[in-house]
This record gives structure tokens, C-alpha cells and sequence, in this order.
């Protein structure tokens, strides 16, 4: 039994409306899932519809499951029947009876993650290209966007034009493809493409499909892509009943092929569609949600709504600004200790960021208080393979180890092969010596000048040890291997950001002793020695993006600040860089229950090359809706809804000089405790703190230091 009392009235109306195609616009905690669930109880209890005649097509296993459970427990027995599925298990359904007109058995194969690595591992080899200069991930993401916009590898190699590049990638695709068709399979793309092509190739396959349901039912409408919709528009073309629930202020996958135009044209593609909007919001308080309105009504290419709550106003969002990436990470981490002393459990608190490179002092802020935490769809900082790889070859100046010199030899590709690497290892341990040292005396059998020239390479590196800064030496090492050009040929745009942030994380370590490196990478061996064991209770850590469904008590941001969020490479995108943006930051602030937290600094951006200042999404919340803790260091600026110029904060020349500080000194800072001075450098202040937190540059004059 349904109540439908207990619907607010647009949903009410949402459930209820007889209207041939319904877009549903489902603002953020909404209780879209709870209406559509609903809507699909009503067809079958009050409209009389076969629970057989339903279609409903959700994003997730989860959300299906959901679905499925909450109508068995409003309808009972009654419900059985109702086809409740992701687009991918429909498509598997559909194939499973009709692709043999498509030349294929009905018990083809789908290939999972591991499946298709392997198929591309064997395409490699085939066409002699190396993973280190086109990463898997990328052919992967190359060949699936190819698909979404029914690109056959024939029509990429045409495309690719004489660039070697894209004709590699293309050659892969070409590769993979026939490959799938020799074994009888399919990839999680080729389900849906199969699919649409099988209705385009066989009309009357297409209106068996059409004519068996008579109502279409689609969520996450906001996040589908053209190939999606030419199949759902085909299911939907014989009865002529549509339902889709979406949001376009969600729609943050255009890079995966989502067009947030599907879901703002529906009433142009559907004549007499009706829309109904729902925004009465169960999930934030009334300031969030405010301070979230106030963001994303400035994007033109959108439905106008304005949520409003269910709940009290509740706590204003608060803005803190640092003067560098570590004090705003270690504020972060007390603000966590605090929260969670106040009964809010670990779980219920995520520290949200833009791109995955800035968790980086996150993690370190947090292991440092020894706080538990995950890192949501993704791996620790220290984790990812890049940045191994360059610890690997620092390493080599340093201890020139067998492990490292075995990872870190042939990347990017030399031309040294496993079996001469096999070799070396073998006559390094006969001889009882480092493979390096083996190479360096110019022992191996097999010497070649492509060793030579490695050893030469490292060899000059280290004579730089104690001679150049540590910065400087790290992005000599960066550049002079090959592994940028590697990261920029092969457009691994997160993977160069997770470069830029180690390399400024060597840049906040280095002192000036000449054994800088040797330090450091001992001081990033303690972070990477610790486990989760299995954790019950963690601090969440994710991308917004893998935020998107999820909520939580409280929701901490950081890196506020633009060309970070806003990315640097959005804002080179126009208008429709910076609006997917906008509600990237829209649905990161709708992601908190109860309190939110934007947090900035005004440190060096070593990703853009240039200083950092506030992001427009924070200057965006209405004053009303904000409360500003930054600095009074920190000049605030006037609001300025052009951005047309860039803002710089710059500190006063006479609070600069106002310091007395001196070499010796003894201070206490607010987030580190007691330091000793050891050198002054204009206004700026190198301090040595007590474990963990080492030496530190800060402003002499900032008010977060006291002389003892």
C-alpha cells in the first residue's frame, strides 16, 4: 500500500501526473529515489499497469536493488515482475534473445577490467608499443570514448591524420577489436552499442522491445550520454511513455560523454512534455542550501530552481584562509580530532578536494594525529605509480637500490629489455654486488650505450646533490629521464598534477643540509609504512566526483581557490568549463548535512605556476550565508561578478616589516607548537619544529607566531 500523504506536494504531483513525458528536475536530497520508487507503486496499485509492462533503468546495482527492495515492501507479491535494472543489464537481456542477427551466439562473452587489460597487453605486443608511453587506463578510456559516439576504429585511424599518436591509439583500438571478435565478446560498451545497432540494423526487434514496455522509467538522467539516449528513446517510441528524474545542476561527467543538453532539450524532443521541479531539500540546513543556490544560479545553461529546507537554518558555511597548503591540511586535521570529540563519528566526516593530487598533505596532517582515514575510489598519495616511480629514481641518487633501479630503468622506455634486466640481476648477485654497481664499474656482460647512458644520467644527478636546490633537482630529474614528455605525450593530465604536488612536497621539506634527499625520502617512508587494518571508523577523503550520491555530517573542502576549483584547464574551456565546474562545486557543498567548511591558502600553485587566490566560488556565497575567518593578513576583496581580472592578495609592506624575529629565536606556533628560528630570508621564517612536523617557511610576521 502506497500513502501518498506522505509526499510534499510536488512530489505528489510527480507520482500522480498522467502527462505522456515527465522530466522530473530532483534537486540535491530531494527524495527523487523515494518518487520514483513511488511513481512505479502507483502504476502498478492505482493505474492497474502489469508490473511486466514497467521498465525502470537505474545507474547502479545498488540503486536497483534499492528500488527493487522498497517496492517488494510497499507492494508485496504484487510488485513481482517489474523490470528494475542498470542500462548495461537491459542490453545483456535485449542481446541475450536477438544478437544472433548480429552474427554473434546468444552466450557471448562479456569481458570484465581484467579481461580487457589482457586483450590490450596482447596489442602491445603486437604493434611494439610500450605501456610507459600509452598507459592502459588511456587506450581504455581512448577506445570507450570511441564507442560512445559509435567511432569505428576505421573512421579513428582517418581521423588520427598522419599523427603518430593518434594512429598508435587507433592501430590499439583496431587491435582490440578485432580481438573481441574473434573470441565472441563484448565490453561493457559494445552492450549498449550492440544494442542500438541491432534496433537500427532490425526495426521490428526494436518494436518488439518498444511494444513489451509500456512505460520507461529512467534516473540520473542528468548523467547519460547520446548513446544512452538514442536506445532509451527507442524503448519509449511505441507506447509514448517517458519518465526521467535528473538534475542538470548535477551533470559533472561531460569528460566521460554525459551532455547536460539531453536533459535541457527534453521538452524540445518531446512535444507536450510536462517538467515538474522538486526542490524541497531533506538532507542540508537552510544556510548550506542558500549558500549553494547562490553559486549555481549564476550558471546560464540551466532550469531555475532554488532549493529550500526541510530542516533549520542551522550553522553558516564557514571560509578559512592559510598562508600555506600545510597549515590549511593540519587545521583540517584538528578540526577532525574536535568534531569527533563531539560525538561525530569518523564516517560521518569527509574532506573533500578537486583533483587527487591535493590529498596529499591531507594525509600526511592526518597521520601525523594518527586519525584513520580512506581514500574513497581511489589510492593514498604515496600509493599511485607515478609517484613511486619518481621516489625510485630519487632514490637512486641516494642508495641506488635493486628495487629501484628494477622499476625505474626502463621507465619511461629505453629500449632495455627484461631479458638483459634478468641478466643484471643474475651476475649482480654471482659478483655480490648492486645491479648499480655493476652497471657503474662497467661489469655486466652485456654492456650497452643505452646503460651507459642511464648510469651517465644518474650519475650526473648526483654529483648535483648539496649543489642544487632540492627543487630544482627534482624537476631536473622529471624532465632529463623522459617521464614528463612520457606524462605529456600521452595527455596524463592527473598524473603530471600528482608530479607537480610531490615535487612541492620536496619543495616544503628541503633544509639546507646536503643530505636533503636522503631525509626526505626517509621522512616519506614513514608515511608509507602504515595500514588501514580493515578500519570500521575513518575520515572519508575523495574527489567530489566520487562524492556525487553520498552525504555526510560534515563536509570539509579544500583547495578553494581558482585554478585549482576551478581547475586550471575548465577555466581554458569558456563558459562550458567554468558552468561544469560551477556544479561540480554545487553538488560538493550539497554533500554536507550539517556543517561546511571551504578552505583555501595563499601559498605558491605549482600547477598553474602562479600565486593563488581565492576561488569565485566562494566569493559567489552571499555574505548572509557566509562566515569569513580569513586572515587579516589577508586583504578582503569586493565582489566582482566579471572575474574579468585576476585578484592577487598581496601582504602590506608595513606588516611585512613589522617582524623582530632573528636567527635563534624562539617562537610557538598555533598549529606546530614550540620551533627554533634558523634562518631569516626577507620576511620569510625557516623554523624547526619538533617531530613530525620538521622545518617549516612561514611569514615571520603572521599572527599565528609568538616569540618565547
Amino acid at each position: 500500500m502506497i500513502d501518498l500523504n506522505s509526499l510534499n506536494p510536488a512530489q505528489k504531483e510527480a507520482v500522480i501526473d498522467d502527462s505522456p513525458y515527465l522530466r522530473i528536475i530532483a534537486g540535491a536530497g530531494s527524495g527523487k529515489t523515494r518518487v520514483l520508487t513511488m511513481r512505479v507503486a502507483y502504476l502498478i496499485e492505482e493505474e492497474g499497469v502489469f508490473p511486466t509492462q514497467i521498465l525502470a533503468i537505474t545507474f547502479t546495482n545498488k540503486a536497483a536493488n534499492e528500488m527493487k527492495k522498497r517496492i517488494e515492501t510497499m507492494l508485496g507479491d504484487d510488485g513481482i515482475g517489474t523490470h528494475i535494472s542498470t542500462i548495461h543489464s537491459l542490453c545483456v537481456r535485449i542481446l541475450r534473445e536477438d544478437i544472433e542477427l548480429m552474427g554473434y551466439p546468444r552466450n557471448f562473452t562479456i569481458v570484465d577490467a581484467g579481461d580487457q587489460q589482457s586483450i590490450i597487453k596482447e596489442a602491445y605486443k603486437a604493434l611494439d608499443v610500450d605501456k610507459h608511453d600509452i598507459s592502459y587506463a588511456s587506450a581504455l578510456s581512448y577506445i570507450s570514448n570511441n564507442k560512445t559516439f559509435k567511432v569505428t576504429p576505421e573512421e579513428a585511424l582517418n581521423r588520427a591524420n598522419f599523427d603518430f599518436f593518434e594512429e598508435t591509439r587507433a592501430k590499439i583500438y583496431a587491435h582490440y577489436a578485432k580481438r573481441l571478435k574473434e573470441l565472441q565478446a563484448l565490453d561493457f560498451d559494445d552492450l549498449i552499442l550492440y544494442t542500438v545497432n541491432l534496433f537500427g540494423y532490425f526495426p521490428e526487434v526494436k518494436e518488439k522491445w518498444a511494444r513489451r514496455f509500456r512505460y520507461v522509467l529512467v534516473d540520473e538522467f542528468q548523467d547519460i550520454d547520446h548513446l544512452q539516449y538514442e536506445l532509451i528513446k527507442a524503448l519509449s517510441s511505441y507506447h509514448h511513455h517517458l519518465y526521467v528524474v535528473g538534475d542538470p545542476d548535477q551533470t559533472i561527467y561531460t569528460w566521460r560523454g554525459a551532455d547536460v543538453g539531453i536533459i535541457m532539450d527534453f521538452e524540445r524532443d518531446f512535444k507536450g512534455a510536462k517538467t515538474i521541479i522538486l526542490n524541497q531539500n531533506y538532507r542540508s540546513t537552510s544556510n548550506i542550501l542558500a549558500a549553494a543556490n547562490s553559486v549555481i544560479k549564476n550558471n546560464q545553461n540551466r532550469v531555475k530552481k532554488e532549493l529550500f529546507a526541510k530542516s533549520e537554518d542551522g550553522e553558516k558555511v564557514h571560509h578559512f584562509t592559510f598562508t600555506n597548503e600545510e597549515e590549511e591540511a593540519h587545521f583540517i586535521a584538528r578540526k577532525v580530532l574536535e568534531l569527533h570529540s563531539k560525538h561525530i563519528p569518523y564516517e560521518e566526516i569527509a574532506v573533500l578536494y578537486r583533483s587527487n593530487y591535493l590529498s596529499r598533505n591531507v594525509e600526511k596532517a592526518l597521520m601525523d594525529l594518527r586519525i584513520p582515514y580512506i581514500i574513497y575510489g581511489g589510492l593514498r598519495f604515496y600509493e599511485r605509480a607515478e609517484i613511486k616511480d619518481i621516489l625510485c629514481y630519487f632514490r637512486m641518487l641516494v642508495s641506488g637500490d635493486d628495487l629501484a633501479l628494477e622499476r625505474i630503468i626502463n621507465v619511461p622506455r629505453r629500449g632495455i629489455g627484461n631479458k638483459t634486466i634478468e641478466q643484471l640481476k643474475k651476475e649482480a648477485q654471482e659478483q655480490n654486488l648492486s645491479m648499480y654497481e655493476l652497471l657503474k664499474e662497467k661489469r655486466f656482460s652485456k654492456m650497452s650505450p643505452k646503460l651507459d647512458s642511464f648510469v651517465a644520467m644518474i650519475e650526473k644527478w648526483k654529483n648535483l646533490l648539496g649543489k642544487e636546490d632540492l627543487l630544482d633537482l627534482g624537476k631536473r630529474i622529471y624532465r632529463e629521464s623522459g617521464y614528463e614528455a612520457m606524462l605529456t605525450e600521452n595527455r596524463e593530465n592527473e598524473r603530471e598534477e600528482n608530479i607537480m604536488a610531490l615535487l612541492d612536497d620536496l619543495n616544503e621539506y628541503e633544509s639546507d643540509d646536503g643530505d636533503g634527499l636522503d631525509a626526505y625520502l626517509q621522512n616519506v617512508s614513514l608515511y608509507t609504512d602504515r595500514e588501514d587494518n580493515k578500519l570500521t571508523s575513518a575520515v572519508n577523503l575523495m574527489t567530489v566526483h566520487a562524492a556525487k550520491g553520498l552525504e555526510f555530517e560534515v563536509v570539509l573542502i579544500t583547495g578553494m581557490s581558482d585554478g585549482v576549483f576551478p581547475s586550471e584547464r575548465s577555466l581554458e574551456d569558456g563558459r562550458r568549463g567554468l558552468e561544469e565546474e560551477r556544479r561540480l562545486a554545487y553538488v560538493a557543498y550539497t554533500r554536507a548535512k550539517r556543517q561546511l567548511y571551504l578552505l583555501e591558502n595563499t601559498g605558491y600553485n605549482f600547477i598553474s605556476q602562479t600565486s593563488k587566490q581565492v576561488s569565485r566560488f566562494v566569493k559567489e556565497i552571499d555574505e548572509e550565508y557566509l562566515v569569513d575567518h580569513t586572515s587579516s593578513l589577508i586583504p578582503k576583496t569586493k565582489k566582482d561578478d566579471s572575474f574579468s581580472k585576476v585578484r592577487e592578495y598581496k601582504i602590506d609592506e608595513k606588516i611585512k616589516n613589522k617582524s623582530d624575529l632573528k636567527k635563534g629565536d624562539k617562537v610557538v606556533h598555533d598549529s606546530f607548537g614550540q620551533g627554533i628560528i634558523i634562518k631569516i630570508e626577507g620576511p620569510i621564517a625557516q623554523i624547526a619544529f619538533a617531530h613530525p612536523y620538521g622545518i617549516k617557511k612561514i611569514l615571520a610576521s603572521h599572527p599565528s607566531i609568538k616569540k618565547l
